[in-house]
């Protein structure tokens, strides 16, 4: 097949290539590090679980006002949280300093975006975004309810025109963005708790003045690449809490629900820009008599493409 085809019926094929979603796995973070984790998509408000592989839970529903369009960067995004009776909501709860945070990203990955949208008097929600790779993309809105009940809705986007996938980028332990480097160490294992640490370094220095970013050093949203299940995932300890360290290490708590590849996508905030490093991470079965987590995981230098 041509890596370049002509997207028609958006992208039906790479829905195929990345599959539904497959089982429900634990997502959950470490209570001795006090992590906060979102990712909550079953029936019941709150409940563990990769997020974001359904449109509808609890009662609410995330709706695109225009869930299919051509590809283009001068989009708006306009979209609703709707209640059980479709009644657009209007009242939320603040958490990490926005009443809602938004992901896009394309199904092969690409094209990651996090954004903060704009809420309407009308209940709409509405951001510019850059759309000009064609795919079929999926759209997270990770939200607190104005009764403090966190959930994490998706839903399909689906962007028209000359469609070229991409192939997922190599494992590896570093990613650069800009003149930064970031490493990973650690490793990630399925049903058990382990630390992945992203250590920041400019110029071969480390960086130990990161900036609050939403009231964090760091950020990190996870996504499992079979069927993008969503885990949003925030540090332990808070800037100007006397204990956490500005840098040049952000260590998150993080349970994956299973064996395969994911995605991960650390944000930090340093001289006054949001920067992110990407990483591919295969997630492996234990062999038999290892403790979980106990390798870090290793890979070839290349990095998986930094922002």
């Amino acid at each position: 097949m041509s890596t370049s085809t002509k997207f028609a019926g958006f992208a039906l094929g790479l829905v195929a290539l990345f599959g539904v979603a497959l089982g429900a796995g634990a997502l959950v973070g470490n209570p001795g590090t006090e992590p906060e984790e979102h990712g909550a998509a079953t029936d019941e408000p709150g409940a563990s679980g990769p997020g974001g592989l359904t449109d509808s839970a609890g009662g609410y529903t995330l709706v695109l006002e225009e869930p299919i369009t051509t590809a283009g960067r001068d989009h708006t995004l306009r979209f609703r949280i709707e209640d059980s009776a479709g009644r657009p909501v209007t009242r939320y709860t603040r958490e990490h300093e926005k009443d809602l945070h938004l992901i896009v990203v394309r199904r092969d990955t690409s094209g990651y975006r996090h954004l903060h949208p704009t809420l309407g008097a009308d209940g709409t929600w509405s951001t510019p975004v850059d759309l000009a790779g064609a795919g079929d993309y999926r759209v997270f809105a990770d939200f607190v309810t104005a009764d403090g009940a966190p959930f994490t809705l998706g839903t399909d986007l689906r962007v028209g025109g000359n469609y070229v996938p991409r192939p997922l980028p190599a494992p590896a332990t570093t990613a650069t963005t800009g003149d930064y480097t970031v490493e990973l160490t650690g490793d990630l294992a399925p049903g058990a708790h382990t630390e992945a640490t992203f250590t920041v370094t400019r110029g071969g220095k480390p960086v130990t003045d990161l900036q609050p970013y939403l009231g964090a050093y760091g950020h990190l949203v996870a996504l499992r690449t079979t069927d993008l299940g969503y885990l949003h995932v925030h540090p332990a300890g808070h800037p100007g809490d006397g204990t956490t360290p500005a840098g040049p290490g952000v260590t998150f708590a993080v349970t994956a629900p299973g064996t395969g590849d994911y995605r991960l996508f650390f944000e930090f905030r340093h001289d006054g820009a949001v920067r992110r490093a990407e990483f591919t991470v295969p997630v492996a079965a234990a062999h038999p008599g290892e403790p979980h987590g106990a390798q870090t995981p290793t890979a070839p230098t290349d990095n998986g493409h930094g922002h």
